[in-house]
């Protein structure tokens, strides 16, 4: 049955691309929030989230459909971000828990850590289509159809200072958060344009190269990815990440640069024990493990010598792992492999989330 609105479900998000930040008259500056895209559908008693791929997100948090009935006005259209807050932080991979299939699981970790939803944008309101309207109109009519709105809904901080911008990318981020998003005031919304601008955390890391893939079509012939380690302080080697991206003549030269270093790799290689690719019950992190996101993909790898190391760029760890893929910078022949190791990396203190979030 169709809602009562004025346009339907599915509606494609508006994008970002990034860049450096922009100054001048006439830009707005939000948080860029590390949680999964969600556009909210209300109409009535009825309520549809909408993933950044046009999918149903409802049944995988429960929790967030009363609040939404009774925090949003009758009939409207929001954009935001669907995020969990932990121990002053946000957590992404307990957003990844809740994709699972069991109705019992899902509603377990609700209970257990239960998600919040950060509005950014209003698209309708009532039976007033408001996407062709500036953003500047959009977000003052969001504050006030959400100005007695309570946890777990949130509107996302707003300023027009890029000096404040500058601020919370810095200081954010120990919370959590990715970066900034700045975004034209005068911008109509654009379904599925890259029309907005995002500013992300870039830094370097030298990494252990302790593995690879083979590209998909190109086995013994073409690498598709590098298997990235470091050492923890106990002297365990943890797969973080990788790093891919390469062009087809890269991927040939790496073939041959890897060919000596696989020579008698398996018998001494730390993640040997692992060489069916398949995850212990253990906290290290490994290469081959299978998730709801790659089942049916081939996670085989290649084990290299531990005499290699790679600096790579990187914009956000998660935990022990790299949030994203990671990017080949450079070799570092005159780095031993020794000093690859967590204690080089970048760390931001926490940033309390009851500054956003309010009391939780």
């Amino acid at each position: 049955m169709p809602l009562d609105l004025p346009f339907q479900p599915p509606v494609a998000p508006m994008l970002a691309k990034p860049a450096p930040l922009p100054e001048g008259a006439g830009w707005l500056y939000e948080p860029k929030w590390d949680g999964f895209r969600a556009l909210v559908f209300k109409s009535d008693d009825e309520i549809y989230l909408q993933s950044r791929d046009e999918k149903p997100l409802g049944r995988y948090f429960p929790e967030l459909l009363a609040p939404l009935r009774a925090h949003l006005p009758p009939r409207c259209v929001l954009d935001g971000e669907i995020v969990i807050a932990t121990e002053n932080r946000l957590d992404f991979e307990a957003l990844l828990l809740r994709i699972h299939p069991a109705k019992s699981r899902v509603a377990l970790l609700a209970a257990e850590t239960p998600a919040s939803y950060v509005a950014w944008d209003l698209l309708a309101e009532g039976g007033d289509d408001l996407r062709a309207r500036p953003l500047a109109e959009r977000r003052e009519r969001l504050e006030r159809v959400l100005a007695s709105a309570a946890p777990p809904v949130h509107v996302t901080p707003l300023t027009r200072d890029p000096a404040v911008a500058r601020d919370w990318f810095h200081r954010f981020e120990g919370a959590g958060l990715d970066g900034v998003i700045a975004k034209p005031d005068d911008l109509v919304y654009q379904p599925g344009k890259r029309v907005m601008v995002k500013i992300k955390h870039t830094r370097t890391a030298d990494c252990v190269v302790a593995g690879f893939r083979w590209y998909k079509g190109g086995k013994d012939t073409l690498v598709g990815s590098l298997l990235l380690g470091l050492w923890d302080a106990t002297g365990v080697l943890h797969h973080l990440g990788v790093a891919s991206s390469f062009k087809a003549e890269e991927r040939a030269r790496l073939t041959e640069k890897f060919a000596p270093y696989r020579e008698g790799a398996a018998e001494v290689h730390p993640w040997r024990e692992w060489a069916e690719f398949q995850e212990a019950e253990t906290a290290q992190r490994l290469p081959g493990a299978t998730s709801r996101w790659n089942r049916g993909k081939d996670l085989s790898w290649v084990p290299l010598r531990l005499e290699l190391v790679a600096e790579v760029t990187y914009d956000h760890l998660q935990g022990t792992r790299f949030r994203h893929a990671t990017h080949l910078k450079r070799w570092r022949p005159d780095k031993p492999v020794a000093d690859c190791r967590y204690d080089q990396l970048e760390v931001t203190p926490a940033f309390e989330l009851a500054t956003i979030f309010g009391a939780r």
